[in-house]
Formats: C-alpha cells, structure tokens, sequence
C-alpha cells in the first residue's frame, strides 16, 4: 500500500485527465445503493479471486464506509504481481468522509408521488 489520499484529492484526481481506478469493497446491495461515480464494485471477500482484473491500473484507489478496511484491500492489491507498479491508496475516512458526486439507487426528492401532508 502506498498510503492514504484524502476524499477531496480523490475528488481531484478523478476530474483530472488520467483519473484511477476506484475499488469499492463493501457488498453489492451496499454499492448499489450509494457509490462514488465511476467506481467499481469488488466486494472484500473476493477480492483475492478477482485482483488480476485490476493489473492494467496504473493508480488504485480502495474505498469502504469507513476507511480501515480499504487499507487491508489496497495491501492486498499491492501484494498482487500484477499491481506492484501501480500506485495504491486507500481513501481516508471512506465513503462516510466522501461529499463529492455519488451514483444512487435511491429516488431523489423530486422522484416519486408527492405527499399530501
């Protein structure tokens, strides 16, 4: 693992030209409903199964809700032959700390019947 990066320079780095990828290892019904735009879901647990599709990375972010799991992931995408050239992060605080965009599968305000209350 090659340290933690802040939400804001995630933020940064994904409106940038080169943008890494950002791995989100909580479950799938969890990714589901809120996930940083453009991040993709490999739960933890199979994570050692599928960590070769991440050796063409060249930056690796790992996101979870709170950040401390996101480290073990990022030292375990490290470890992987594949990845030991590419940069790998884990964001601090995780997803409770993120307040850029998000991808939801909640409706919005303005979704749905309104209440007559």
């Amino acid at each position: 693992m090659d340290g933690e990066i802040t939400p804001e320079e995630v933020e940064d780095l994904l409106d940038g030209d080169t943008p890494p990828r950002v791995v989100d290892i909580r479950s799938p019904a969890a990714f589901d409903r809120e996930h940083i735009s453009g991040s993709e879901n490999i739960p933890f647990a199979e994570l050692p199964n599928r960590v070769e599709a991440l050796a063409d990375a060249d930056r690796i972010v790992t996101v979870c809700p709170h950040g401390q799991a996101s480290q073990q992931a990022a030292r375990l995408i490290k470890s992987y032959e594949g990845t030991k050239d590419a940069r790998v992060e884990s964001m601090k605080g995780g997803l409770t700390a993120w307040s850029g965009d998000v991808d939801s599968a909640r409706p919005t305000d303005d979704e749905g019947p309104q209440s007559p209350f």
